[in-house]
């Protein structure tokens, strides 16, 4: 995270000097070296999951606790809180500007999506909410934006490096024939197989490589995808047994959401990734055909 936020926290700062503290004892043993960075990497996803985390919590506590006799219908408190949350994060300097800018962007293009899809029928919203735009509640942009948010905070957190990175323009051209085709899907062909091919064309020879704690470690950028897909896959069960949105499908009970919508998120994931790509440049790791496979505090042990 950035030290200016850091520095703005004095809670946060402590807790990052005696994790840090942590770090030197536990690398003294090469089990509890690799433990810590198991630990480190679990505390760097939370933390990068900060904004999508809070939505999840919100949905949760909502649907359990939140009156249906309440004045503020729950969907319209739902938005009001993601936009303090938006807010918070923005003036502890836990989100850069640029990075806000990129996130309503991406707000912006999942609304006019979800106005899209709810008018054909591919799932609805069967709560009452004021702030809503053609019969869209606003907080839902937000669903969005979350997944912006993270891929913003886990490249800073864990300090990207890639090799082979595919050029942008055509991460530009992919995300667009991806966002028409979830609209001309419903009146002509349905082209995500091909959109999937030339995704794995893209990224196939793609390495992405990110920092724990010392040293950087490496996967094919296609796998992350693939697993922050699973995740966010995860989340929209939750969103839609909490009945914050339902499918078709969901209306008579509660299903678990078809596996199918691990295709469309991560297509979906792609176009963020492409915005995100688009002020985050791509940088090569120097020597980045290998990678160190152990600390350099075990060097020395």
């Amino acid at each position: 995270m950035p030290a200016s936020a850091a520095a703005t926290w004095p809670p946060l700062r402590r807790f990052i000097v005696r994790e840090r503290r942590l770090g030197r004892i536990m690398a003294r043993r090469r089990s509890t070296a690799a433990l810590y960075e198991f630990l480190r990497f679990g505390i760097k996803q939370g933390w990068a999951c900060l904004f999508g985390g809070i939505a999840v919590a919100l949905m949760i506590a909502t649907w359990r606790y939140y009156p249906a006799t309440a004045p503020l219908a729950r969907y319209d408190f739902l938005f009001l809180c993601m936009i303090v949350v938006q807010v918070i994060l923005l003036g502890t300097r836990l989100e850069t500007l640029d990075e806000a800018k990129i996130i309503l962007i991406y707000h912006v293009v999942g609304t006019v999506m979800e106005i899209f899809k709810t008018s054909v029928g591919s799932w609805i919203y069967p709560e009452p909410s004021f702030f809503r735009i053609a019969g869209v509640p606003l907080f839902t942009g937000f669903m969005y934006s979350c997944i912006g948010s993270y891929l913003c905070r886990v490249w800073r957190l864990f300090d990207f490096r890639f090799d082979r990175h595919p050029p942008r323009w055509a991460l530009v051209a992919l995300s667009i024939a991806i966002y028409a085709n979830f609209f001309t899907h419903h009146y002509v062909p349905d082209l995500r197989i091909v959109l999937f091919a030339a995704a794995a064309l893209l990224f196939a020879r793609t390495t992405i490589y990110f920092k724990v704690w010392d040293n950087y470690r490496s996967m094919p950028l296609l796998l992350g995808l693939a697993l922050v897909t699973l995740f966010i896959w995860f989340a929209e069960n939750i969103g839609t047994f909490t009945k914050t949105w339902l499918y078709p499908s969901q209306q008579q009970g509660w299903a678990m959401v078809s596996p199918a919508k691990f295709g469309s998120w991560f297509l979906l994931l792609i176009i963020s990734y492409t915005l995100v790509s688009l002020i985050n440049t791509p940088r090569v790791l120097a020597g980045s055909r290998r990678t160190t496979p152990v600390m350099p505090e075990l060097e020395a042990v």
